[in-house]
């Protein structure tokens, strides 16, 4: 199993992005998908999560401005990110609780990480 994220890049304050993560390989069923980010100096932390069903959750400092989603038909996930911040800066990874072949035991996967930078 592989997880591909893309999107990230350079953008100014108050602009958006779009971050895409997707899952290929033996997947039988994904559980929760999210993503976490990672500043310099600083610990990798979750900005958003979102299970196969039911409502997604947000850090507070990205509540209102980012929103995550997905496409289990694609095994892939979403965070559009808008009004960014120079906090936002990092590189953000995305993950997935796969359930994948043979053994069907819920194993979590982390995408390569992508670099967001928020400067004018």
């Amino acid at each position: 199993v592989q997880l591909q994220a893309s999107g990230g890049g350079l953008v100014q304050p108050g602009g958006s992005l779009r971050l895409s993560c997707a899952a290929s390989g033996s997947i039988a069923a994904i559980d929760n998908m999210g993503w976490h980010r990672q500043a310099p100096g600083k610990q990798r932390e979750l900005v958003a999560r979102i299970p196969t069903g039911g409502y997604a959750n947000y850090a507070d400092s990205v509540k209102g401005r980012f929103t995550i989603s997905r496409d289990n038909a694609k095994n892939t996930v979403y965070l559009q990110m808008n009004s960014l911040k120079a906090e936002d800066a990092a590189v953000y990874y995305c993950y997935a609780e796969i359930r994948d072949y043979p053994d069907l035991y819920l194993h979590a996967y982390w995408g390569q990480g992508t670099q967001v930078t928020v400067s004018s």
